[in-house]
């Protein structure tokens, strides 16, 4: 399956400022695939070692970080001569060895001829930062996450409709109905299927989706026994109640995340360590509400007033236990989950993009989901899940605050009209 990853490692390989790469994100996004395919694709040849299948290799780097040490041995063990410029290394399952992360700073100052990608599932948990060095300024970082609709469409073979969709994205003029229809079906296959790799393959090969919720449950299971793996013990317990209640927020008509819903008399002091465990290993992600519409938007953020957000709408689905005939039929009995799932759909689609994402409200209780910068503007977004719901507090912001244009998501086609770009839901990944 094509990964946009790829264009990205390409101009890393041949960057002349290039670092050894860090290539995180949560469990089961496709970082080792993309990297052993990307090397196959333009390397001589590869040399692979995973410290999870193979823990013997963290002794190699307790006795020496010195590459010019480690290369000899890392050749014996992968039984292949590692070349200068030709042969790919990848450390996978690092989080295993910080010993191995903290090589990467001498392999960028004594043999950045060597060209190191390593991967890592819970690096912002996993390592000990008491013990730990991590080499800052001598590694580049990238976050891969899950597949996003376009890519989806890609593994579906639909390259002639991703260009249909980013023409009508660009021109603004509606797409003939039957090919919107067609890509409203696709759109909502892909809230159920979501973008894991392994879920997306099966289900292009299958249309199985019991077997895609096989697959998801047993994501979701390896999710919670890193919450056990990774964790201080009195701390699990208030990461799987956060990561439980996510879905329970979600279904709200007001999806800020509020304390008191975990439990009764929940408080920040309590869970907001358990929230950033959940957001460092990249399984939830979160927006913060925004107080000014100025740059940069960082400045004005709230840090008490957030959105937390499933890094997979799939696994959403998945977790809530939403069968796929009740997404694929738009069923009545879903109606106080739809906003919230809409909700998250858009927000992975923006993360994909490298988007950094707020939310802003009124003192009038309007609330605009989505607030990002794109080619300079300061641009607010309205997602809504069906195609005749009214963007009022998208309106109020417009009044407020008179933005170059604003971007309503919504079952519609797509248009311009009154200063508001109305895009239909399966071409949030054009943004």
């Amino acid at each position: 399956m094509k990964r946009k990853i790829t264009q990205f490692l390409l101009e890393w390989k041949e960057s002349s400022y290039r670092k050894p790469l860090i290539l995180q994100g949560a469990r089961q996004v496709g970082k080792t695939y993309s990297i052993l395919d990307f090397g196959k694709t333009y390397y001589e040849n590869v040399a692979y070692f995973n410290f999870e299948t193979n823990p013997s290799l963290i002794k190699t780097f307790d006795e020496s970080l010195e590459p010019s040490y480690l290369i000899p041995i890392l050749s014996r063990i992968a039984s292949q001569t590692i070349v200068r410029e030709k042969t790919l290394i990848v450390f996978d399952e690092v989080q295993l060895c910080e010993r191995a992360v903290t090589s990467l700073k001498y392999f960028c100052e004594d043999a950045s001829e060597y060209h190191v990608i390593v991967a890592g599932s819970l690096l912002g948990v996993a390592v000990n930062r008491t013990k730990f060095s991590f080499p800052v300024g001598k590694v580049d970082i990238k976050t891969l996450y899950p597949m996003d609709l376009e890519e989806f469409l890609q593994a579906h073979g639909e390259d002639d409709l991703i260009a249909k969709i980013r023409d009508c994205f660009d021109s603004d003029t509606p797409m003939p109905s039957a090919l919107h229809d067609a890509a409203m079906n696709y759109y909502r296959q892909f809230l159920v299927v979501g973008g894991m790799p392994d879920c997306v393959s099966k289900f292009v090969v299958t249309k199985d989706y019991i077997l895609v919720r096989h697959t998801q449950q047993m994501i979701l299971t390896s999710y919670l026994n890193d919450m056990s793996k990774y964790n201080q013990t009195n701390e699990i317990k208030k990461v799987r109640m956060v990561y439980d209640n996510i879905t329970v927020q979600l279904s709200k008509k007001n999806t800020r995340f509020q304390y008191k819903l975990i439990k009764k008399g929940g408080r920040a002091a309590e869970f907001e360590n358990a929230i950033e465990w959940l957001t460092l290993s990249g399984i939830v992600t979160r927006i913060y509400h925004i107080e000014n519409i100025m740059k940069p938007l960082e400045n004005y953020r709230d840090i008490d007033s957030f959105k937390t957000y499933v890094s997979d709408v799939g696994l959403l689905c998945a977790k809530k236990e939403i069968v796929a005939e009740d997404v694929l039929y738009l069923s009545d009995e879903l109606n106080d989950f739809k906003g919230g799932m809409t909700e998250n759909y858009v927000y992975c689609q923006l993360l994909a993009n490298d988007y950094s994402c707020f939310y802003w409200s009124s003192k009038r209780s309007a609330e605009v989901d989505f607030i990002i910068q794109r080619k300079g503007k300061i641009i607010p977004i309205e997602a809504k899940s069906a195609d005749n719901t009214k963007a009022k507090s998208l309106g109020i912001y417009i009044e407020t605050y008179k933005p170059e244009y604003a971007i309503k998501i919504a079952g519609k086609n797509f248009g311009f009209e009154k200063g508001i770009k109305t895009i239909p839901l399966y071409a949030a990944f054009c943004i």
